[in-house]
């Protein structure tokens, strides 16, 4: 088979790592990829929101399967447009995408097929926020209604920090949307859970810890992730249970029930706190960084597992693990989430291209001649697969350390809750 990613991250180097081992690839294509796809497969730079260039591209390089890694495309309609050209692509359409797309809609969703999570408001004014406010203990979280980069959602310690934000969203920070919900702060540990479905059947496609806060001891600023490791260790099979019968099985039928048929990597973040699930947010695409650690443990073909989601076939599949834990640690360069440098190059990368149990993936570079550059903020994530997650977070640290990049920035304790 011909095979495109659509993609530039982590996520969609950890795709082509992974689909490469597959019997059925004939040539992988990423676009518009960064360097480090560049080493494993063909990069096609095109503007992947300007459909109709893309599906040239698709149809010139006799394109059998896209897969589509990031939300934007998929929210913006990708997988519509492209099954309406009789391509065969792996994503959900644009209405099932308001999963992630709207906060507001994914809420609505919860309330009306009783799935739990967090006690929430919809908020179009400061007026009725500072109503609202009145009936929430700090801390509080505010989120923007629409996608923002991993940027719209703010964990406020007082009720004048919130109105900062929620006045901030409303006066169009985000130009995705100027809606807003004030959300219950909800106590526990976070774990995400990935299931891949064809619309009626689904798999549980991994677990994971994501490290979103930018410091050490999960300090800081909120951050698009900076770390991973899976499994999550606070999964149980009664705590599996109840994720699928309370939170997946729902959706999946509820989406079904109001005409949104999901097919497509779901992603639920969840919120754990006396072996019981509530719901924090739907991603309709494999997590980033958490994708890069699902690939190195998934033992099967993963080329086969999306055709038989695509091909509503999914229910005859068994998927198997690695039984070793891996780790994923994101550089990014320093100062992100703030302001921060790009264009440092990069030297002294590890010389593991052909490791299945160790790879260097890069996020966001930039090949310029015969050098290796950073182009945004988070930038390379190091991943390892050993025995023990301590020997993989030592191994994935070595892989960091060894690098000659002037302003790298990466926490050295992911998974410090699990390492003692």
């Amino acid at each position: 088979m011909n095979i495109a990613v659509i993609g530039s991250g982590g996520r969609e180097h950890a795709l082509c790592f992974k689909i490469l081992q597959s019997p059925n690839i004939k040539n992988l294509y990423c676009i518009p990829g960064n360097a480090g796809t560049d080493k494993i497969c063909q990069n096609i730079n095109v503007d992947i929101l300007n459909f109709e260039k893309l599906y040239l591209k698709i149809k010139e390089k006799n394109i059998d399967l896209v897969i589509i890694g990031p939300e934007i495309p998929l929210v913006n309609g990708l997988t519509d447009f492209l099954e309406s050209k009789k391509i065969k692509v792996f994503g959900p359409s644009k209405n099932a995408s308001q999963l992630e797309g709207s906060k507001i809609f994914m809420k609505n969703l919860c309330k009306k097929f009783k799935i739990p999570s967090a006690q929430y408001f919809e908020i179009t004014n400061l007026e009725d926020a500072k109503h609202v406010l009145k009936q929430f203990n700090c801390p509080i979280v505010v989120k923007s209604d629409g996608l923002a980069a991993g940027k719209g959602v703010t964990i406020c310690d007082t009720k004048e920090d919130a109105i900062r934000d929620i006045g901030s969203i409303l006066n169009g920070k985000f130009q995705s949307s100027k809606k807003v919900i004030i959300e219950e702060f909800l106590e526990g540990e976070e774990l995400s859970y990935f299931v891949i479905t064809d619309g009626v059947n689904f798999k549980q496609i991994g677990t994971a810890q994501d490290h979103k806060r930018i410091g050490e001891g999960d300090t800081g600023l909120n951050t698009g992730g900076m770390g991973a490791y899976s499994p999550s260790l606070l999964i149980n099979d009664e705590l599996e249970e109840k994720i699928k019968n309370k939170i997946i099985i729902p959706t999946i039928n509820g989406m079904r029930e109001i005409g949104c048929k999901y097919k497509g990597i779901l992603y639920a973040g969840l919120m754990i706190k006396n072996n019981e699930p509530k719901l924090i947010e739907y991603n309709i695409r494999f997590g980033d960084p958490e994708c890069q650690v699902l690939m190195m443990r998934l033992e099967d073909d993963l080329v086969e597992i999306i055709k038989s989601a695509v091909d509503e076939k999914l229910n005859k599949k068994k998927l198997n693990w690695s039984l070793n834990p891996c780790i994923t640690i994101v550089a990014a360069s320093k100062g992100y989430p703030g302001i921060f440098e790009k264009n440092k190059e990069i030297k002294n990368f590890p010389k593991n291209l052909n490791s299945k149990d160790e790879q260097m993936f890069h996020a966001d570079t930039i090949q310029k001649g015969e050098g290796i550059f950073s182009n945004g903020g988070r930038v390379l994530n190091s991943t390892v697969c050993k025995s023990s997650l301590l020997d993989s977070r030592k191994r994935a640290l070595e892989m960091l350390d060894s690098l000659d990049w002037e302003n790298k920035y990466y926490r050295k304790d992911i998974g410090w809750r699990v390492i003692k």
